[in-house]
């Protein structure tokens, strides 16, 4: 049976990560990064696609925990489950930050009375492709297939089989024992790397989760979701390179039984200025510096090869293509791995990179020598292609348009030109070239992209059409919040993209402008927007009961996909969703300000 998508909970090494379900089983874990093909994939198929289960015996029929968190300022879940017998026994999961190789770590402990458990271990390599070899040695079990080798173990070691191309085993505990299981991987060709101690490596894990959340230094009254929400961005990074995946997952879907997944286990340049905002506005300034090293090198070369996404490594090339044995979460085929947007002509994030570099350097990040020359070259691409149609911030596959968001942000790159040469009086040299640029910018947006009779922006030149992306005007200075067309384009959206509460981020309805059928959820990170949106326009209990309303979408242990549905009340899309969680922390930070309105652009 198909779990709700709010049902997992997410574990991770800051290279990779897996999610658990109430149920106890982890149903997709990609070794040895994100983007690698899963070695557990039920999350888009079933049991026979890999998974890793560990409940009581007897929970086998889709039985769910009695309870779990994850213990204070960490990725280490607790899951606990009490018997009829009145047993209890808690199973600990996390994946400890790797030496060498990717380790997954599960230690049941008795709690009360005496309890059965048993694990369930089907390994499938290549997103539940392959079924590997399994032989013991040394007392392990080792499974091999291609260039993919796995080592299973137990401490203290206990009865295991091989059974139905799946690896048992059942053992009882009573209060105060412990046994620990020990998943790693490693390349086939390589030797098994050295074993790790599973209970000095919890130990160690707390330790290392805690003196990084220490770091925080947000104080507000939303400090343990921030704190969570950060903790996630945190275990969404790739730490070799300082990348951030916009979501652990694939193709979970935007609508259940529809076409409308997407794989986004990559790196959006779009990300950054909200993601770096959100690093600095709390205290982690090291992996805010990580962030824009990463940024700097993946845009390094011609600005008109700008992507709009690359690889956690910063890899170019992310091809789209199926898994047509994977029947998809919830039946939604079909399955993509790759992405190909990544192909897409997207302008707005000319103004994204150029927004982020100037935030780093307003913030006080020492400036890179090159950073600078990287930037007058994106910016002298973006003065002879602005104009053009694009695809727009939301990927659509539809025809290219005249997106009012994409001018917008061509707009931001200019200006963020401008303040850096004003700061900055030896470097006067084009300063009236770009403040010529925004100027002929800002007057083509509002002439083009605003409706005089419906007071709102629209989703593109010429449409009737809405998109929440407009919510950003304000924020990036484009207009005043106390603009009469920033307010009408806020009750505009607010009221025709409004969705129980929440905002959608355009219609799907009539004529799509996405090329695509169906439709979807609301879009929590358009939720955070309107949020902030209502705060600086000076409606503060509005913001606050809509940034609470957002609080209480998020599952047990405080997570968020990308989207919700309000009807079904389920969580949609991939999961957890790092613009989901870079909004709530932005908004939290926002709330905490006093909404004064920003001097006019021009």
């Amino acid at each position: 049976m198909t779990q709700p998508i709010e049902d997992y909970a997410l574990i991770g090494d800051l290279m990779t990560s897996g999610l658990v379900g109430r149920d106890g089983s982890i149903d997709w874990l990609c070794l040895p990064r994100f983007d690698s093909p899963a070695c557990f994939a039920a999350l888009l198929g079933d049991e026979e696609n890999g998974h890793w289960r560990i409940a009581p015996a007897g929970a086998e029929g889709g039985e769910q925990c009695t309870r779990r968190a994850y213990v204070d300022g960490s990725l280490i879940l607790e899951s606990y489950w009490d018997t009829p017998d009145g047993g209890s026994v808690k199973v600990t999961d996390f994946m400890p930050q790797r030496d060498v190789a990717p380790d997954v770590m599960r230690i049941v402990e008795g709690l009360a009375g005496e309890v059965t458990v048993r694990s369930t271990l089907r390994l499938r390599f290549d997103y539940g492709h392959v079924v590997p070899w399994v032989r013991r040695s040394d007392g392990h079990r080792v499974a091999v297939a291609g260039p993919d080798s796995a080592w299973f173990r137990s401490e203290p070691h206990v009865h295991t089989w091989g059974e139905a191309n799946s690896t048992r085993s059942e053992f009882t505990v009573t209060a105060g024992e412990r046994v620990a299981f020990v998943l790693t991987w490693h390349a086939s060709h390589e030797p098994r790397p050295d074993l790790v101690d599973p209970y000095a490596a919890l130990e160690q894990s707390l330790a290392d989760w805690s003196d990084w959340t220490a770091q925080c230094c947000y104080e507000g009254p939303y400090r343990e979701a921030v704190t969570r929400s950060l903790i996630t961005l945190k275990a969404l990074t790739y730490a070799p390179t300082g990348g951030i995946a916009a979501a652990a997952t694939t193709s979970l879907p935007e609508e259940l039984g529809g076409v409308r997944n997407w794989d986004y286990r990559y790196c959006w340049l779009r990300d950054s200025t909200l993601t770096l905002g959100s690093l600095l506005s709390t205290g982690f300034l090291d992996e805010a510096r990580a962030w824009r090293e990463w940024l700097l090198r993946a845009i390094a070369g011609d600005p008109a090869d700008l992507q709009i996404m690359y690889g956690i490594g910063g890899e170019r090339r992310i091809p789209e293509f199926d898994l047509p044995w994977l029947r998809g979460y919830a039946s939604s085929a079909p399955v993509r791995v790759g992405n190909a947007a990544v192909d897409q002509l997207q302008l707005d994030v000319y103004g994204e990179v150029l927004d982020s570099l100037h935030l780093a350097r307003s913030a006080g990040l020492p400036a890179e020598k090159h950073a600078w020359q990287i930037q007058l070259a994106l910016l002298d691409f973006l003065e002879r292609n602005w104009q053009r149609p694009d695809e727009g911030l939301w990927e659509v596959r539809g025809p290219r348009r005249h997106f009012v968001h994409s001018k917008v942000m061509a707009w931001v790159a200019a200006d963020r030109a401008v303040r850096t040469l004003e700061r900055d009086p030896s470097q006067h040299v084009g300063l009236e070239r770009w403040r010529t640029m925004r100027d002929e910018v800002h007057r083509d947006v509002c002439e083009n992209g605003y409706d005089p009779e419906r007071g709102t922006f629209t989703q593109y030149y010429g449409s009737r059409e809405l998109d929440a992306a407009t919510l950003l005007i304000p924020r990036v200075g484009f207009l005043p919040p106390d603009d009469p067309r920033v307010i009408g384009t806020v009750d505009a959206v607010r009221a025709e993209l409004g969705s129980s509460g929440l905002v959608r981020r355009y219609s799907t309805e009539g004529p799509s402008v996405d090329g695509l059928p169906g439709a979807e959820g609301a879009f929590l990170a358009c939720s955070f927007w309107l949020a902030d949106a209502l705060h600086m326009t000076g409606r503060e209990k509005e913001a606050r009961e809509l940034f609470e309303r957002l609080l209480a979408v998020r599952n047990d242990v405080g997570l968020l996909a990308e989207e919700y549905d309000p009807v079904a009340r389920r969580q949609l899309g991939n999961f957890p969703q790092a613009f989901s969680h870079v909004g709530l922390v932005n908004t939290a930070v926002t709330l905490g300000c006093t909404p004064t309105p920003s001097p006019p652009a021009n």
